[in-house]
C-alpha cells in the first residue's frame, strides 16, 4: 500500500477532531491518516519547519489533486443524467458553476472544515477567516480520502447528496444578473479602486446560516447584504451599493 503523509499513532486531540468532521460529513471513514492528511495545509507543516519535500508528502496537496479531478467526474455524471435534453455548452457552464471556488468554499464551510483544519497562523484573513482557496482546497482533498477510503460508489453517495440539494440554486444563481461585477466595472471607471466586502455577522446552525455583508469604497460603506452564503449576501450588498449610488448621481444603475 503506497504511503500518502505520515501514518502514525494518532492523539487524542486528533482522533476528536477527526470524529467531529467525520460526523459532520456523515461518512465513516476506515482510514483516519487519510481525513487527517486532508485537514493538513502546507502552512501547518511550514510552521513546524518541515522542508519543502515533507511538506509536500505530508499536506493535503496530492489528495487534492485526486479529488479535483473525482469531483469533475462525479459533476459531470450528474449533470449529463439530470439534464439529458441539455448540449454540451450548457453542462460546461453548469459544472462550471459547481465547481467554483466559492461554492466549494461554501460546502466546506457548511461541514465546518475551517473549524478542523491544521492551518499555519499567517492563512488566516480578517475576523479569523480561512480564505476560499484553501477551503476548497481542502474539500477536494476530503473528497480524495473518501475515494481512497471508501470507494467511487461512497464518494458518489456523498457528493449526490449536496448535489441534490443545492445544484438547483447554486446553477441559478449563476445565472441571475451579476450585481458584483457592474459594482466593480462601474467603481473601477470612476475611481479606479475595487470595492472591498467584509463580512458583519453569521447566524444561526452550521446548515442553515444567515451571512451579512457590507460593500465599502474607499471608507465609506454604499451597500448592506444579507443572504444564506456570503456570496449572496454580496451580490445583495452591490445591488444596494448601484441603488444607492444611482439616487446620488441620478443615474439607473442598469
Amino acid at each position: 500500500m503506497s504511503r500518502e503523509g505520515p501514518i502514525q499513532e494518532l492523539k487524542p486531540d486528533d482522533l476528536e477532531r477527526l470524529r467531529a468532521v467525520a460526523t459532520t460529513l456523515q461518512v465513516e471513514f476506515q482510514r483516519w491518516d487519510l481525513l487527517r492528511l486532508a485537514l493538513v495545509h502546507r502552512s501547518y507543516l511550514n510552521e513546524l519547519g518541515l522542508e519543502s519535500d515533507e511538506a509536500v508528502a505530508d499536506s493535503n496537496e496530492r489528495l487534492e489533486f485526486l479529488g479535483d479531478a473525482v469531483l469533475g467526474m462525479i459533476i459531470a455524471e450528474f449533470l449529463y443524467n439530470e439534464f439529458p435534453d441539455l448540449p454540451e455548452g450548457q453542462l460546461t457552464a453548469y459544472r462550471t458553476a459547481l465547481v467554483r471556488t466559492e461554492t466549494l468554499a461554501e460546502w466546506a464551510r457548511r461541514f465546518e472544515l475551517d473549524a478542523h483544519l491544521y492551518l499555519g497562523r499567517g492563512e488566516l484573513i480578517s475576523e479569523g477567516d480561512v480564505r476560499d482557496r484553501i477551503l476548497a482546497g481542502a474539500l477536494e482533498a476530503v473528497i480524495a480520502a473518501i475515494y481512497l477510503d471508501l470507494g467511487l460508489r461512497a464518494t458518489r453517495t456523498f457528493l449526490r447528496r449536496l448535489l441534490r440539494e443545492d445544484a438547483a440554486s447554486i446553477i441559478s444563481a449563476g445565472q441571475e444578473t451579476n450585481y458584483k461585477g457592474r459594482l466593480q466595472e462601474l467603481i473601477q471607471d470612476r475611481h479606479r479602486i475595487t470595492p472591498a466586502y467584509h463580512t458583519l455577522n453569521v447566524s444561526g446552525p452550521a446548515h442553515q446560516r444567515t451571512f451579512e455583508v457590507e460593500v465599502v469604497i474607499g471608507e465609506d460603506q454604499v451597500g448592506v447584504g444579507t443572504g444564506s452564503s456570503k456570496r449572496a449576501a454580496q451580490q445583495e450588498a452591490a445591488r444596494q451599493a448601484l441603488e444607492h449610488l444611482a439616487d446620488d448621481e441620478g443615474e439607473t444603475g442598469e
